[in-house]
């Protein structure tokens, strides 16, 4: 890819939030990926044991679990807080204001839906939008653990300290940690993993679109260095 279509990347990336609307994804319309029995088998059992917990206020109040959004067969897998209203309503991560940012950081590095696997490190919506509480995601963290071990993802993209705390540790902060690559083993599952900034968060504070653009090139390389 020559410089100038680099750069033209990076200036689309950083001056996104001028161009995106209100109006929430519509990703009903996908495309069918075909699975192996073994792992479609077990994302369906995860799905049907996170939506048969008992004793969830989570889930009593949401109107839709969010289960995944993207391609199971990826290599690639990017995964968020928690799911807002658009991602409540339509039953998919990341379908409001910032999926769409997502979309164009995933965009600026040659990569969109089809090519990564997305979830969330809880399943269904805080009420009022709010951040996970800390025994809120001890319950969930089992389930993103075991989700992270069936995709098996040579490289795990975390968005957001709430992520990173959850799946990292919480006595690291995101400042300090995002732009460095971590191995880290679910289950069978070695990986690969980088922390960023939460598209939500850049929407708020569009300066640390700077770092994150970092991050997203270091993504691309690696993708690339293990011909993904």
């Amino acid at each position: 890819m020559s410089k100038s279509v680099k750069r033209l990347k990076y200036y689309e990336f950083l001056n996104y939030n001028l161009i995106y609307n209100n109006k929430a994804i519509n990703r009903y319309n996908r495309d069918n990926f075909e699975l192996s029995e073994d792992k479609s088998k077990s994302l369906d059992l995860l799905k049907k044991s996170i939506i048969n917990q008992k004793n969830c206020d989570l889930k009593k109040h949401a109107q839709n679990i969010v289960f995944s959004d993207g391609n199971p067969k990826s290599k690639i897998m990017v995964i968020g807080e928690a799911p807002g209203a658009n991602e409540d309503q339509e039953g998919l991560p990341f379908v409001g204001r910032a999926g769409q940012l997502l979309d164009k950081m995933l965009s600026a590095i040659n990569l969109d839906r089809k090519k990564v696997y997305i979830s969330n490190i809880i399943n269904y919506r805080p009420p009022e939008n709010r951040r996970p509480t800390e025994a809120e995601i001890k319950r969930y963290l089992p389930f993103i653990s075991k989700h992270i071990e069936i995709i098996n993802p040579k490289i795990l993209v975390l968005l957001g300290s709430t992520a990173m705390n959850a799946l990292i540790g919480d006595e690291i902060v995101i400042s300090k940690m995002r732009g460095k690559w971590i191995e880290k083993q679910f289950g069978s599952c070695k990986t690969s993993v980088i922390i960023t900034f939460h598209p939500a968060f850049l929407m708020r504070q569009p300066a640390q679109k700077k770092l994150a653009w970092i991050d997203l090139k270091m993504i691309r390389d690696k993708k690339n260095n293990l011909k993904i």
